[in-house]
């Protein structure tokens, strides 16, 4: 057996797992319907949840795509935290593309990198817009200031 001795061991390039990823924004999608289900006719809604507040506006429409500003308010000197969400109609999904208005997000990231992002920045990403969507679902409501701006089938 040969001996490394004194050798630094390199570690496993990250692979980037696309059906994990692929799964994560088509529920991702349906969370944010189930969210913010009038984003065709409205502009924006406002919920919260314990103390959580998030503001979803829509910033861009076409015809196959929605672009969503979520913002998530800070508190006690916290500052806000922006995230752009694209959903993708044709395909049923929506994934982060702007993280506090950082773009491009690469698949994977070598460690370090100039911008300290993980090796898994974009699936992180993603995860955490999955957690504060669920958090909505099971605790949020609208807040009362907005709720008068969506507007509701009959």
């Amino acid at each position: 057996m040969p001996q490394h001795s004194g050798s630094i061991r390199r570690k496993e390039r990250y692979s980037v797992d696309i059906g994990d990823l692929h799964s994560l924004c088509e529920s991702n999608y349906v969370r944010l319907l189930r969210v913010f289900p009038a984003y065709e006719k409205a502009n924006t809604t406002e919920l919260a949840a314990g103390h959580l507040v998030l503001v979803l506006e829509v910033t861009e429409r076409t015809r196959y795509t929605t672009l969503l500003r979520v913002t998530q308010r800070g508190q006690h000197g916290i500052p806000a935290m922006d995230l752009d969400v694209r959903l993708y109609h044709d395909a049923s999904m929506a994934e982060i593309v702007a993280f506090q208005r950082h773009r491009h997000l690469q698949g994977r990231y070598a460690y370090p990198n100039p911008n300290m992002y993980q090796r898994d920045e974009k699936i992180q990403q993603n995860r955490y817009l999955a957690e504060l969507l669920e958090l909505c679902l099971a605790q949020g409501r609208l807040n009362g200031e907005v709720s008068s701006w969506v507007e509701h089938d009959h």
